[in-house]
């Protein structure tokens, strides 16, 4: 049998590795708070579930999506993002429904670029832009954020000459920080400059916690070769709704409409009218915000107490610690034996992580509290 060498010769995906680790210990009888894996647990608003469960009835006989998605979903997108950042987009050339953001982060290589162009992704960071440009056949070429430079890529160390694409992610997964409009402005020029398309992830654009709201790649003076991705997983607590869009260029959207119908990816319709339901609401996510900052209030001192340091930026629900003498891997084990606290040692994340872990605000708050109760012993005594 003949796998895609991609596949074979790819490492295990990090936070699996992390769920492994675990359920390792939940099977020692170690009563465990998993601040690991960054996937969400608030429970998704009651209004958001009813507009699902009244577009399913509203649906007896249910279609294939189409792949450009829904009007009225396009255009609760365009009009959110006019509230939020001020831009009109063009809900027909500029807005593509997509399912959650990452199966089209994952997809974007096969769509710009060819056979000998590199693919720049940031480390460390989220795995899937480096994986979706393998398996599209990339060359993956890896941009380190460096706390010295406020967890940003330096510009200058972009191989310009052979990447199609270059990936942001802001606020970033995982260091929390945020990138600043002009630094937004000064890589979307360089990318125009050069060929280059420039993606700015920003799924965690509606948690931050000091300053300003973060910005967004769509707010650009010229949005020529811009692709934002957002998603409501994180904003709206719905990671298993799979709902998100992808906005920018008009001439990208198009090559994204073209090559949406070979994938059948769209989200089924009844998600679509959820989700016109979501984007076009805000105090749920004020609300969910706050919890976020509550969770985060508790759980950062404590963590402190445990002998990391802070290392991070104010957005995202991740927190982003340096270890003490720079072996993540061993201190997340030792918390994880020691007090039952799961954290994401930084080098799972790629080899800018190294020396830092990451810890996800998703637990419950009493779970919360629980951990922090758990790491209060940490230096002999309780706070």
């Amino acid at each position: 049998m003949r796998l895609n060498p991609v596949l074979t010769g790819m490492g295990t995906y990090p936070f699996v590795r992390v769920r492994e680790a675990r359920e390792a210990a939940e099977a020692r009888g170690v009563p465990v708070v998993d601040l690991g894996v960054g996937e969400p647990r608030e429970e998704t608003p009651a209004f958001i579930r009813r507009a699902l469960a009244e577009a399913v009835e509203a649906e007896p006989v249910s279609g294939y999506p189409a792949a450009t998605g829904l009007p009225e979903l396009r255009g609760a997108v365009a009009a959110w993002v006019q509230r939020r950042f001020g831009t009109a987009l063009d809900p027909d050339r500029e807005i593509v429904p997509t399912l959650g953001s990452k199966e089209a982060i994952f997809s974007l290589a096969q769509i710009v670029g060819g056979p000998g162009d590199a693919v720049a992704v940031t480390t460390p960071g989220y795995p899937v832009p480096a994986r979706g440009a393998a398996f599209a056949g990339r060359d993956v070429v890896e941009l380190e954020l460096r706390a010295d430079h406020g967890w940003l890529p330096a510009l200058d160390d972009v191989p310009w000459g052979d990447v199609a694409l270059v990936w942001l992610n802001t606020p970033n997964n995982p260091t929390a920080a945020v990138a600043p409009l002009d630094f937004l402005e000064a890589l979307a020029e360089r990318c125009r400059a050069h060929g280059a398309v420039l993606a700015s992830d920003e799924a965690y654009s509606e948690l931050w916690f000091e300053g300003d709201a973060p910005p967004s790649a769509l707010q650009l003076r010229d949005r020529t070769g811009v692709l934002v991705f957002n998603t409501l997983s994180k904003r709206s607590s719905m990671p298993g709704y799979r709902s998100g869009f992808v906005a920018g260029d008009p001439d990208l959207i198009d090559a994204v409409k073209r090559f949406r119908p070979n994938t059948g990816t769209a989200p089924p319709n009844f998600v679509q009218r959820a989700s016109v339901a979501a984007w076009g609401d805000e105090e749920h996510v004020i609300e969910t915000r706050e919890r976020y900052r509550a969770k985060r209030e508790i759980l950062l001192p404590a963590l402190l107490d445990a002998g990391l340091e802070p290392a991070g930026g104010p957005a995202s629900f991740f927190l982003w610690l340096r270890v003490p003498g720079g072996d993540d891997e061993a201190f997340a084990a030792h918390l994880l034996s020691e007090h039952g606290v799961v954290v994401a040692p930084g080098s799972y994340l790629g080899r800018g992580g190294a020396g830092h872990v990451r810890a996800a605000l998703v637990p419950t708050l009493e779970e919360c509290r629980r951990a922090a109760e758990a790491l209060s012993c940490e230096r002999g005594g309780s706070r």
